[in-house]
């Protein structure tokens, strides 16, 4: 079955002309109103936060806008130059080639389908399987004698939360191979500490072999879901701060989010716009369990109207220099 298409677009409600600042300031505003933690309908927020998360994944990229923008609901079309066939059973731009591709003259079956990778079909088929190294199906009036032939490697991307690299989890992942109608689910761990592009291997469930050979491995390739007010640089996590120009002048207190709950930070007076502010242990954990650190980061903000008051104010400011 054909996967549907998706506006991406309209799912983060811009013009199809935004600038990357207005789709970030689209996303971080549907981020903060759908976020699964602020919800009452926990399952609902959690399936809308994955459509912004994807949206905004896509068109924050420039390589996976432009391909997204020059194929549009043409998608299925997008075969030629990108490392896949389209058309055929598939229904998708892997199609009758599969992930497997029609290496050596012959069409082989061996495209995937998955479920629970945090993804739609259309990203899965559009942007998130690639295919490996190995043997790709199909003699095409090639003789390979009896020398086995290893299945390709199979790459897909995994949607994992910022919780789930906090504590790491398990996952249920489901795929169909091709043409088959047998659906395999395995659990899939997601160690704690987890990076962004590091990959889970199972072992054996990539593409099929030929002429009696092993199996390729099935890779689910880390990408860690996007949150409304973290962003993240190694083991750090880095979070921007509001300041109003007249605290960052005069000092004082402010209360703000961390992964571990709420904490307060002192801004001295004279602070400048990007001082980073240091709170250790607080950013992502290492495969040891030892954490990075999470950095407050200073963005003054101006007013973009002022009341008569506040005009005076500043022009009393600007005399005394």
């Amino acid at each position: 079955m054909a996967a549907q298409f998706r506006d991406y677009y309209e799912t983060l409600g811009v013009s199809k002309t935004a600038s990357a600042d207005e789709i970030k300031s689209a996303f971080r505003k549907l981020a903060r109103k759908h976020h699964p933690d602020l919800a009452k309908d926990k399952k609902a927020a959690e399936e809308k936060f994955k459509e912004i998360n994807e949206a905004y994944e896509v068109l924050s990229d420039p390589e996976k806008r432009k391909k997204y923008d020059e194929y549009g609901s043409n998608w299925q079309n997008a075969g030629a130059g990108n490392g896949f066939r389209s058309g055929g059973g598939g229904g998708g731009p892997f199609g009758s080639g599969g992930a497997g591709g029609a290496g050596y003259g012959g069409a082989d079956t061996s495209d995937f389908h998955f479920g629970g990778t945090g993804y739609s079909d259309f990203f899965e088929q559009f942007f998130g399987t690639r295919r490996g190294r190995g043997y790709s199906g199909g003699g095409g009036g090639v003789d390979f004698e009896e020398t086995p032939q290893r299945g390709r490697d199979i790459e897909a991307d995994i949607l994992v939360t910022l919780e789930e690299v906090l504590q790491g989890a398990t996952r249920q992942i489901s795929f169909r191979k091709g043409n088959s109608l047998q659906v395999q689910t395995y659990t899939v761990k997601i160690p704690k500490g987890v990076r962004e592009g590091q990959r889970i291997r199972l072992a054996g469930q990539g593409a099929e072999g030929g002429k009696r050979g092993e199996a390729g491995d099935l890779y689910l390739r880390v990408k860690i879901q996007q949150h409304p007010d973290f962003s993240f640089d190694g083991a750090d996590i880095l979070h921007e701060v509001d300041v109003p120009a007249w605290q960052a002048a005069l000092g004082g207190e402010l209360t703000i989010p961390t992964p571990d709950g709420r904490a307060k930070i002192k801004i001295p007076s004279g602070t400048q716009n990007g001082r980073k502010f240091r709170i250790p242990g607080r950013g992502l954990p290492d495969k040891n369990g030892a954490r990075g650190d999470f950095y407050a980061v200073v963005e003054i903000t101006i007013p973009e109207t002022l009341t008569s008051e506040q005009k005076t104010a500043w022009e009393q400011l600007a005399k005394l220099g």
